[in-house]
């Protein structure tokens, strides 16, 4: 049956099949093949995508509407429908070539002109994984429960010797002194017993209380290396990490387990994305743009980016690879307050005199340099602090405004720090900034409101990051054609910047 006849021009479908089609048989796009099913690959990622994009997440789902929608019927191309364990065997095993099919849909953008890599709006939200909502594990609890553990030990090994007889040096391993215990019960000829009617040896009874102990201790190993820098995890799926949702079906602020999700758009396009466990955005913008230029793709340039990516460490990074910072500095909004103003201890409203290396306060008393602090970073980042103390708090009719300190007024600034901040306002405050600024909003967090609203994509079906990054690719390639067939539909191309209204 000619499918084809049914099917609109300039339909979602049909640049889905063109876009893939050049991805896939185009040479420049280095995509290759790596599946070996019976329907070939690049079916079978036009069918998985183009189910995303109509909201068929499930493998089940996608399988039903090959069987009885035209659009899927005409994808296959002749084939036979594929089995849903199919589609689920072919998502799984794509992993990283995934990835080269995302960045291959982003490069033909480029080279259409819809991208260009000049301008990254980036921001980040995080969507709750597919694992059991009450499976935590704290690294907090874990720790303490392990400390706890230890110090049980040398009370085991006490009642041993009291109770047999058998000494066990200090630093013996656990799986020596079980071995040990183990062999003599063999060659004292006595059976580990168990259940009613049996009475356990005293030697059964201190082999038990080792293994128990042992068994305790490998638990808290093995959770440990899960943490991976991790403050929590889920036993359901390890990779998720414990977050703040905005989705709070309780409305009581429970944490639940998800992922925090970094994507870089442009022109309305996703461009990059990666998955993160970071609770804040704040540490995820290095790694993000480490990745991206990996890909040389572009030449990244400027940056937009909310106040929840401002750091020291993140405006050193840009400046040192040469790119511009448009990161709206935490205090903006509060500085434009006239409240803002009246925090007299705040050091923004303090004189600062380069030549004495000293501070101003508004009641006119001199804050002296009284030393150096430097503060270590998640990441490792060291920043310095200069601190300054006030010759004399007593008195001043501005205290209550200023500090809560019994003593002097203390104050600790990153010299660094402030003028890289006042750099990046700069840049935000100028009319482009301001367009930038503009965009960052509309596009960046539009995006991520058609992802989880409109497409209805609020909770991963897999598990594990591997996996989680795969899906992620997946729905990323779809938003990108569905947008790129919304700008054709409006007659929109090339467009990608949205214009900033004035009065």
């Amino acid at each position: 049956m000619n499918y084809e006849f049914y099917i609109k021009e300039n339909s979602p479908v049909m640049i889905i099949n063109d876009v893939l089609d050049t991805v896939y048989f185009n040479e420049e796009y280095d995509v290759g093949c790596d599946w070996n099913g019976k329907i070939p690959e690049d079916i079978m990622m036009k069918l998985l995508i183009f189910g995303y994009m109509n909201g068929a997440y499930s493998s089940r789902k996608i399988e039903d509407l090959c069987g009885h929608d035209i659009y899927f019927m005409w994808l296959l191309d002749g084939f036979p429908k594929p089995d849903h364990s199919t589609i689920s065997r072919f998502r799984q095993k794509m992993g990283d070539k995934t990835e080269r099919v995302f960045y291959a849909v982003v490069k033909y953008l480029l080279n259409n002109g819809e991208v260009s890599g000049e301008n990254l709006f980036i921001d980040g939200t995080k969507l709750e994984a597919n694992a059991n909502r009450y499976t935590f594990v704290w690294k907090k609890a874990v720790s303490k429960n392990e400390q706890k553990l230890k110090a049980k030990l040398p009370g085991i090994l006490d009642e041993i010797h009291s109770a047999y007889g058998i000494r066990f040096p200090d630093n013996a391993d656990v799986g020596v002194m079980i071995g040990t215990l183990s062999s003599l019960m063999l060659k004292l000829g006595i059976k580990r017993v168990s259940g009613k009617g049996h009475h356990k040896s005293i030697y059964q009874k201190a082999l038990e209380q080792l293994e128990e102990y042992q068994e305790k201790l490998q638990q808290y190993e093995r959770y440990n290396s899960l943490f991976d820098g991790r403050n929590s995890f889920s036993k359901t799926d390890t990779d998720a990490t414990f977050m703040r949702m905005k989705e709070d079906h309780m409305q009581n602020g429970q944490l639940k387990p998800g992922y925090n999700i970094q994507a870089a758009v442009e022109g309305e396009y996703i461009i990059g994305i990666d998955i993160s466990s970071e609770r804040s955005d704040v540490n995820t913008l290095i790694p993000f743009l480490e990745k991206l230029s990996k890909t040389e793709l572009f030449v990244l340039k400027n940056i937009i980016c909310d106040a929840g990516y401002e750091s020291e460490e993140n405006y050193i990074y840009l400046k040192t690879h040469d790119m511009v910072s448009y990161i709206k500095p935490a205090n903006y909004e509060q500085s434009r307050k006239k409240s803002y103003s009246l925090k007299y201890g705040r050091p923004e409203n303090m004189e600062y005199h380069e030549t004495g290396d000293i501070f101003v306060c508004k009641a006119g008393r001199i804050l002296y340099r009284a030393g150096t602090k430097h503060e270590k970073t998640k990441a490792g980042f060291v920043s310095e602090k200069a601190m300054y103390r006030c010759e004399s708090c007593e008195g001043c009719p501005y205290r209550q405004n200023c500090t809560k300190a019994k003593q002097s007024k203390t104050l600790a600034v990153s010299h660094r720090f402030k003028q890289l901040r006042e750099e990046s306002l700069a840049n935000i405050t100028t009319d482009l900034g301001a367009k930038l600024r503009m965009n960052r909003s509309i596009q960046s967090e539009g995006a991520f409101g058609v992802l989880k609203q409109n497409m209805g994509f609020r909770r991963f079906l897999c598990r594990g990051s591997k996996n989680i990054r795969t899906e992620m690719l997946v729905l990323a390639v779809s938003y990108n054609i569905k947008k790129l067939c919304s700008k054709i539909s409006a007659n929109r191309l090339g467009v990608s910047l949205f214009e900033l209204k004035t009065a």
